[in-house]
């Protein structure tokens, strides 16, 4: 009986947000704002998140080298450039698949938020054989619970230099500079061309010297066990290989990718995506020139993203994701909405594909439509805006009921314009432990999300639940894009 009573209450919560629907366009707004406060260096004069300062305008000096800008990660003040690379592919793969379903203005600020982290990402680049892959030591960091315009923790440069090996991220780097340079085509044609052209370099570097960057003891206490590499360097070499290819039209990339799946674990059928593991990606992105051009000896990669749909489907036979009672995909290790994002982004970019040329995926015991699997999104998509049991937006800023005390030193921490006076490392520990609301909004934030129970607690301390990334918002963009322009999918 308590059972059934507990079920009476919540359903008419999920029914109205489901008749009321959401406001896609607000939301898309808000998850491209969000990079705005995570940005490091100088920030320009139409910075919208004025609560923000400049920050990190040393970053390099020990190399003698300009490392300033970029993004910061997540609610911490370093830049690990294995993620951000990944959220810079992720951002520009959204503008070429659903740019043309954004808002001019929000297309604008959708590329500003690519270029902030490419111009950064051709810095890291810009020496011959060596890669820099982070700045800040994350150890000393978080001891500290401070705003990013009052470091003074020591901001370490960890490098790769050649004959060490940083495939993973050099291997990122190529896809995000690729991936970018179609984003940037048709608005600044030479800025895509200096971003292929780099694109280029950093792919050499990470398949001429083959390895993960976390294997190089002076990377390793840096990276780990934040952004180690956990899955191996190949994917990035076929998902680097994959973005030249899309963006070239080079055979050279079409050929490796031919020849080098077997070996680089193309045909593992992993089901999941993001910033350690490509795979899902890699499937996904070459399917397209077996659809549409007909390119049969890629056949592998589209099986493998058959495969991948059909895990997703819960009415498949081949069903093996797991769901939270209220219908969120769910996978162990916190930040668990970083998969809810990615995984409806390949969704939808796969229907797109699908629909183009008129075809569905065989799981065996049904056919699934390109209208079935942007339904799937579209569930992922309305639960995180708050068609949930708890009726809360995952979103800061977006709706009435929001996170107000997410794991972020910016957002959590007096601004720079209202408290002008330092903050030393230790003394934001008051904050840190304080209560009470955030007093910077954060917006267009997506936290790391509920657990299998679909439950949250509003605790800055639950770092797995409450904190942002910008990798869980970049995909975001653009499914938010697609649903904007298609609030009612067919």
């Amino acid at each position: 009986m308590k059972k059934k009573l507990q079920f009476s209450f919540l359903l008419p919560t999920l029914l109205i947000a489901a008749v009321v629907g959401h406001d896609y366009g607000d939301a898309l707004s808000k998850s491209i704002l969000f990079f705005e406060g995570q940005r490091s260096g100088y920030l320009p004069q139409d910075q919208r998140l004025a609560w923000r300062g400049n920050s990190g305008l040393s970053d390099g000096w020990t190399y003698n080298t300009d490392l300033v800008g970029g993004y910061y990660d997540a609610g911490d003040n370093v830049k690990f450039n294995f993620p951000m690379s990944f959220t810079t592919t992720l951002l520009s793969w959204s503008i070429i698949e659903f740019g043309d379903s954004m808002p001019p203005h929000e297309l604008r600020n959708a590329l500003v938020a690519v270029r902030w982290a490419t111009d950064y990402l051709l810095k890291t680049v810009s020496q011959p054989n060596r890669i820099f892959v982070q700045v800040g030591d994350p150890n000393i960091d978080h001891n500290c619970w401070e705003r990013p315009e009052d470091m003074d923790t020591e901001r370490t440069v960890y490098a790769v230099d050649a004959p060490n090996a940083a495939s993973d991220v050099a291997g990122e780097t190529a896809a995000a500079l690729a991936a970018a340079s179609m984003a940037f085509r048709s608005s600044d044609s030479g800025y895509a061309e200096t971003l292929l052209r780099n694109a280029v370099k950093a792919f050499q570097f990470a398949d001429s010297y083959r390895g993960a960057y976390s294997d190089n003891p002076n990377i390793r206490d840096g990276a780990c066990p934040f952004y180690c590499d956990f899955d191996g360097y190949q994917d990035e070499l076929l998902w680097g290989a994959a973005w030249l290819r899309r963006a070239s039209q080079d055979d050279t990339y079409l050929n490796y990718i031919e020849m080098n799946g077997k070996t680089l674990g193309a045909d593992e059928n992993i089901n999941e995506f993001g910033w350690d593991n490509k795979h899902a990606g890699i499937n996904v992105l070459v399917s397209k020139e077996v659809l549409e051009a007909n390119k049969y000896t890629l056949q592998s990669y589209k099986a493998s993203a058959d495969s991948f749909m059909c895990t997703l489907v819960p009415e498949s036979s081949s069903s093996h994701i797991d769901y939270s009672p209220g219908g969120l995909i769910y996978k162990p290790g916190g930040s668990n909405l970083q998969h809810a994002t990615t995984i409806s982004f390949l969704l939808l970019v796969y229907a797109n594909y699908l629909a183009k040329t008129s075809q569905s995926v065989n799981c065996g015991n049904l056919y699934v439509t390109p209208a079935s699997l942007r339904l799937q999104a579209k569930k992922q998509v309305d639960y995180i805006l708050g068609s949930n049991p708890l009726g809360l937006s995952y979103m800061v800023g977006y709706s009435n009921n929001f996170p107000q005390r997410i794991h972020h030193r910016g957002s959590s921490l007096p601004s720079i314009k209202d408290h002008p006076q330092f903050i030393a490392c230790k003394e934001g520990s008051i904050y840190f432990n304080s209560t009470n609301p955030n007093p910077n909004v954060l917006v267009g934030a997506v936290v790391g999300g509920p657990g299998k129970d679909d439950a949250y607690n509003d605790d800055r301390v639950d770092f797995r639940k409450s904190e942002p990334t910008t990798y869980i918002n970049a995909p975001f963009v653009g499914v938010l894009a697609y649903f904007a322009a298609n609030p009612n999918p067919s």
